[in-house]
């Protein structure tokens, strides 16, 4: 079976998270600027290598203030660590529907750890320009300490201003090079 390469379509993938603010309310924020590569064996992702790249100086919370506050020493630290990686490890069927868990290596601020993420598989089509597409739907949670974001304040009811678990939501379409 040949192999095939497929890139993400920036125009048609999303990259976003939420995170507990005063443990009451979810703030979202997502990058605008990342890159999933992945190589197949034909048109079967169950044994794909697949990585991503994202940029994190392309965050955004539509808060410029918070947004700056996260590029910061306190958070990822852009001038330091420019990129956020993650390299696919292993892909296992949940059921013959499309369902999988995929876990990989996550790199955040030079910290390695292995997480997992649940993915639906949308399918494999051609779009009407005859570019074949393939796209996913990807859920996870991470501890952000793990990966040395630890920053945080106190509120006056005993609370703190930024939970500890990060959702992470993706819209992924690969374009078959």
């Amino acid at each position: 079976m040949a192999k095939l390469k497929w890139v993400s379509d920036a125009d048609h993938s999303e990259l976003s998270f939420k995170i507990r603010h005063l443990m009451i309310t979810n703030v979202t924020g997502r990058f605008t600027n990342f890159r999933v590569e992945a190589e197949t064996e034909g048109e079967d992702f169950l044994n794909a290598k697949a990585t991503a790249t994202v940029d994190v100086d392309s965050i955004t919370t539509a808060n410029t203030q918070r947004d700056e506050h996260l590029r910061s020493p306190d958070f990822f630290d852009v001038n330091k660590f420019r990129n956020i990686s993650f390299a696919a490890t292993k892909i296992e069927s949940v059921d013959n529907d499309g369902s999988y868990v995929l876990h990989g290596d996550l790199t955040i601020r030079d910290v390695t750890k292995n997480v997992k993420l649940d993915v639906e598989f949308g399918g494999v089509v051609k779009d009407p320009w005859g570019n074949t597409k393939a796209g996913f739907t990807i859920n996870g949670k991470i501890n952000r300490k793990d990966f040395g974001l630890t920053w945080n304040a106190a509120t006056e009811a005993g609370g703190v201003m930024v939970s500890d678990e990060v959702k992470i939501q993706c819209e992924v379409q690969l374009l078959k090079q």
